[in-house]
């Protein structure tokens, strides 16, 4: 028990002391790691500890690809500036890293070959964590991202594989057979209703059919669980799978940055090592940009993509462990430092791109991209941003009263999903800010922001207030610090989505007792849950 309390105390106290330096809590559960290592003998931890860290920690990494899974297609996957980014990336990282590796420390070739492969990968811990928080997994950049760490993480496999000492056996030609079993894992989550089971089958899926099911046939658990959680993408309920493994996922993971800390204390060189390796950092975002610009994306997703892969892996990590083990401790610290980097880079990617962006746009092919914004609002009067549940609730009920509207999604394939459903939306993000240089707002008399991300509301907001709009805004949020930042920002109307729920309860059963009403009679419209209601 002593263990788990150092972890828990070590981990909320170093997590808690970073909050105010503007650094996620994670760069804190790093620095946890390498204090409850420098302290070990003082404290009287066992020697096993790391073992059981290290168990908690991969079941954390296996909930988050699990969960990541839940929210792909695999045709986001099969585009060329995945594949090829990817497969470019390595390659380039490789012949570039080798030869300084051999030159600078003195390798034979084929460690230097070997490392180099370690350090070409981006985490997808890092990466997947990120945006999720962000609400950007479905984004444009986002799937790019994902993506190419998926391309990554097969390399590394590739890798393993060859260079290792085992194989994938034959039986794992059966994962071509795992698309067969959609429909009854679709119909077992229909089954299981929304409490304990639904947590238990996500586990389940995650660490059984996904971790150890492709463990036992020499495939990555890491990557089997990605499949997994692919499996059920698309499913109505995934989103609730995804969110009851939330808290779960969380926990677990706080022992994934904690073991990277642990791996041990560095020594002089590897201090050097590491932070060579961090000033080579802007190198792997600068090539993803160039590389990402080269398939035509927009500058924008190409340096958001760029920013989000710019991290050096945990991946490298189990590269080390099985083929370089004398270069674990080093590696730990580039990743760990490299972490350190990246996360508030990441957070303030948006805000970087707005200040980088007359400098970076001219980069841009001047040819079609797939990631082109909408050359108008189709001459609508209402402008409703994010087409979740709540901005197609709150889009339905203008366009049944007449109105003119249009919806503005970051996710193309919500935004074919709905114009297949016969609404007016298009592609665009509500965070780039090229999109409100561009877009014609003189007819627009009314905003609607439904984006899940505050952050989203509150720059959209300063958006539209900065081209000079001054029609209507009107956003929900759940919390009440996050409303007051969304009105001073400029919006008109600000709803707590929950407290929306409990007014349109209120009212249907108030209209209920009406002088006149019959039981049965009242009907239910889409307000209330959705968030489209009362004013915080």
């Amino acid at each position: 028990m002593l263990f788990e309390v150092v972890c828990v105390s070590f981990a909320f106290g170093m997590g808690l002391l970073v909050r105010p330096l503007g650094l996620p809590p994670l760069v804190g559960f790093l620095g946890a790691g390498f204090l409850i290592h420098a302290f070990k003998e003082p404290l009287q931890l066992p020697d096993e500890t790391h073992e059981v860290l290290q168990h908690l920690s991969h079941l954390g990494v296996l909930l988050l690809l699990f969960t990541v899974g839940l929210k792909l297609k695999l045709a986001n996957l099969l585009r060329a500036e995945v594949i090829g980014g990817g497969m470019l990336h390595f390659g380039i990282s490789c012949l570039l890293f080798a030869p300084i590796l051999h030159l600078w420390l003195g390798l034979d070739w084929a460690t230097a070959l070997l490392l180099a492969v370690a350090l070409s990968f981006s985490s997808t811990v890092l990466a997947a964590k990120v945006l999720e928080a962000k609400r950007e997994l479905r984004a444009f950049h986002g799937r790019v991202a994902i993506g190419i760490l998926i391309v990554q993480d097969l390399i590394a496999l590739g890798v393993l594989s060859f260079a290792g000492d085992h194989a994938p056996s034959v039986w794992a030609l059966g994962v071509f057979a795992l698309p067969l079993l959609r429909p009854l894992l679709h119909w077992l989550l229909e089954l299981v209703g929304h409490d304990e089971l639904l947590v238990l089958m996500g586990m389940l899926l995650a660490l059984g059919v996904g971790g150890a099911g492709f463990e036992l046939v020499g495939l990555s658990p890491e990557l089997g669980a990605l499949v997994a959680g692919m499996l059920l993408a698309g499913h109505p309920r995934a989103q609730e799978l995804s969110d009851s493994l939330w808290s779960l996922k969380e926990v677990f993971l706080v022992g994934f940055f904690l073991q990277i800390g642990m791996s041990g204390l560095p020594d002089g060189q590897s201090l050097v090592f590491a932070a060579v390796l961090a000033l080579a950092l802007p190198l792997k975002a600068i090539l993803f940009f160039a590389l990402l610009l080269a398939f035509k994306l927009r500058a924008r997703n190409a340096f958001l993509a760029g920013v989000g892969l710019t991290s050096y892996s945990e991946f490298g990590l189990i590269v080390a462990a099985g083929l370089l083990p004398e270069w674990l401790v080093p590696l730990a610290l580039a990743v760990a430092l490299s972490f350190v980097i990246s996360a508030p880079l990441n957070r303030m990617a948006h805000e970087l791109f707005e200040r980088m962006e007359g400098g970076l746009i001219p980069f841009e092919r001047s040819t079609p991209h797939p990631d082109e914004q909408p050359a108008s609002l189709n001459h609508a009067r209402v402008l409703v941003l994010g087409m979740g549940r709540a901005g197609t609730a709150a889009y339905d009920l203008i366009a049944q009263r007449g109105e003119s509207v249009i919806g503005i999604d970051a996710d193309p394939n919500k935004v074919t999903g709905h114009v297949e459903a016969g609404r007016n939306v298009v592609y665009s993000d509500a965070e780039d800010s090229s999109f409100w240089h561009a877009a014609d707002l003189s007819g627009i008399r009314a905003a609607v922001l439904a984006m899940p991300a505050t952050e989203a509301s509150l720059f959209a907001t300063k958006q539209l207030r900065r081209t000079g709009y001054a029609g209507v805004i009107v956003a929900h949020t759940m919390y009440p610090d996050q409303a007051r930042a969304i009105r001073e920002a400029g919006a008109d109307e600000v709803y707590s989505t929950m407290s929306e729920a409990g007014v349109g309860l209120a009212e249907h059963a108030l209209e209920a007792l009406s002088p006149g009403a019959e039981a049965g009679s009242i009907s239910i419209n889409h307000r209330g849950t959705e968030g489209t209601g009362s004013k915080d």
